[in-house]
């Protein structure tokens, strides 16, 4: 129990930091966006506005991104499980991310599906 306890110490020392910094970035760099587009609109420039993501286009890319990477998880789990037989403890818990994955997936195909209802 005492290996988990310095594992997770230096996982949120390290992962705390980094999420802080990773928010602040997103940001500063769609506030110098903003900044950048309504400058361009003072002088009078046509700025096009880029479209946001619908939630099933979110939804598919989360699906997608989740089960990838539960998968490379399982994957990369499963060789190292050959020689470490505890790795395989590890490999399973990637089916957590890939059933995360599943359920976005499932949202897209029932958004796509009520908008094809909607439409009708």
């Amino acid at each position: 129990m005492d290996d988990i306890t310095g594992l997770v110490a230096v996982a949120m020392f390290f992962g705390i930091p980094l999420g802080a910094m990773g928010m602040y970035t997103f940001y500063r760099v769609r506030k110098l966006r903003t900044e950048e587009r309504l400058a361009a609109i003072a002088r009078g420039v046509n700025v096009p506005m880029e479209p946001e993501l619908s939630a099933a286009s979110q939804s598919r890319r989360w699906g997608i991104l989740l089960a990838a990477t539960s998968l490379g998880l399982v994957a990369a789990m499963s060789v190292i499980g050959r020689s470490e037989p505890d790795a395989w403890k590890v490999a399973a818990l990637g089916f957590v991310p890939f059933a995360a994955g599943l359920g976005f997936l499932a949202d897209f195909a029932m958004i796509r599906k009520d908008l094809k209802s909607a439409g009708n």
